[in-house]
C-alpha cells in the first residue's frame, strides 16, 4: 500500500483563486479591475471594518478580507465626501486582501478608483452581510485546512464514512462496486483527500479529476453516477471508519472476538479501523457493510463482542456453581 503524502497546510491564498473558486457560491462580482487578484489572503476569516473606517486601527486584522455591510455602507454614505476618502483611504493604505460589499451595496465610483489605484480589488455580493461571513469563512476553512492524499477507496455506508485501504489489487474497487449496489454512496476512489477541520474532524473528497468515477480493471473508467444515479456519488464525507483489506499471511493475527478495537492515528486524530481477510468467495462488500453497521452499533453503546464475553463469564460461573 502507497505511504500517504505529506500533510500540506496552506499558508495563503491569492485574492483570484478566491475569485475563481467562489464566484457562484458566494455570489461574487468584481466591481472595478483586476488590480489585487495577485494580494494574498493569510487567513481563513472575514472582517468587518466598522472601527478601521471610523478612524481606530489598533487590533486592525487587516490579513483578512474586508466585508462592507450594511452598518459600514450607512456610515460611509453618511460622511462627507473628502472624509469618506480620506477614510476608505487609510483603509486601503494597510495590505488588506481585498473588499466585499455585501446585500448588493455599491461603493461610490471615487471609493472603488481609490481602492483599485492601491492595488485592491473591491466586489459585490446581493448575500446578506451575515449569510456572507458564514459562508465565506466555511470556504476559507476548507481551503486552509490540512490535506493529505492516501491511497484507498472511499464509500457512505449507512451514513458511516468508511477509508477502504489495501494492497494495489486486493479488490478495493470492486468492494466499493458491491457497496453501491446496496446503497452506498461514492466518495473517492483510488486517492482519496483528507482534510482536517478545526481539529475536530476529518473530510475526505475526491480530487476534480477523478471524481465521480472509479476504476475497475478489465472494464476501465466508470462514471457512477450515469451507471447508480446521481445519489450514488458524494462530493465530501466525515471519515468515520478505516477498513484494511489483507491477504495471506496478514490474515494470520486478525481479531476473531472483537472485544477490542484497534484505532490509526490520521493527522492527529484516533480513527477506529479494523483488518479484513480477503480470500476467494468471500463477500467483502457485505463485510464491510456489516463492519459499519457494526461501528455504528457502537457509537451507539452496544458492542456485541462485549455481550458475548459477558453470556461466557455467565456460563462459566453457572458451571462452577454447579
Amino acid at each position: 500500500m502507497p505511504p500517504p503524502t505529506k500533510v500540506k497546510r496552506p499558508s495563503a491564498i491569492t485574492v483570484g483563486e478566491f475569485f475563481k473558486q467562489n464566484e457562484k457560491a458566494l455570489k461574487l462580482k468584481l466591481v472595478g479591475t483586476e488590480a489585487g487578484f495577485d494580494r494574498k489572503i493569510h487567513e481563513p476569516s472575514v472582517n468587518r471594518p466598522g472601527l478601521a473606517l471610523s478612524g481606530f486601527f489598533t487590533y486592525f486584522a487587516y490579513k483578512r478580507i474586508q466585508v462592507i455591510g450594511n452598518s459600514e455602507h450607512s456610515f460611509l454614505e453618511g460622511l462627507e465626501p473628502k472624509l469618506r476618502a480620506a477614510r476608505f483611504s487609510q483603509l486601503c493604505s494597510w495590505d488588506i486582501p481585498c473588499v466585499v460589499v455585501a446585500r448588493g451595496h455599491r461603493l461610490d465610483e471615487g471609493l472603488i478608483e481609490i481602492a483599485n489605484s492601491a492595488g485592491i480589488s473591491v466586489f459585490q455580493t446581493s448575500m446578506m452581510t451575515m449569510r456572507f461571513l458564514n459562508a465565506a469563512t466555511i470556504k476559507l476553512e476548507w481551503t486552509f485546512a490540512p490535506s493529505l492524499l492516501v491511497h484507498g477507496c472511499m464509500v457512505d455506508v449507512q451514513g458511516v464514512g468508511v477509508l477502504i485501504q489495501g494492497d494495489s489489487g486486493c479488490g478495493k474497487s470492486e468492494s466499493v462496486i458491491g457497496l453501491l449496489q446496496r446503497g452506498g454512496s461514492l466518495v473517492a476512489d483510488d486517492a482519496v483527500r483528507l482534510r482536517l477541520i478545526e481539529d475536530r474532524e476529518i473530510i475526505g473528497s475526491a480530487p476534480d479529476l477523478t471524481r465521480g468515477m472509479i476504476e475497475i480493471r478489465g472494464l476501465g473508467i466508470l462514471n457512477v453516477a450515469a451507471l447508480f444515479g446521481v445519489g450514488a456519488v458524494r462530493l465530501s464525507k466525515r471519515l468515520d471508519f478505516i477498513v484494511e483489506l489483507v491477504r495471506g499471511a496478514k490474515t494470520q493475527d486478525l481479531e476473531r472476538v472483537g472485544v477490542s478495537t484497534d484505532t490509526r492515528e490520521v493527522m492527529g486524530m484516533k480513527i477506529e479501523h479494523v483488518a479484513l481477510p480477503v480470500e476467494p468467495g468471500r463477500d467483502v462488500a457485505g463485510l464491510i457493510e456489516l463492519a459499519s453497521i457494526n461501528f455504528k452499533l457502537r457509537t451507539f453503546g452496544y458492542n456485541s463482542a462485549v455481550e458475548f464475553d459477558q453470556r461466557l463469564l455467565k456460563k462459566m460461573t453457572d458451571d462452577q456453581l454447579g
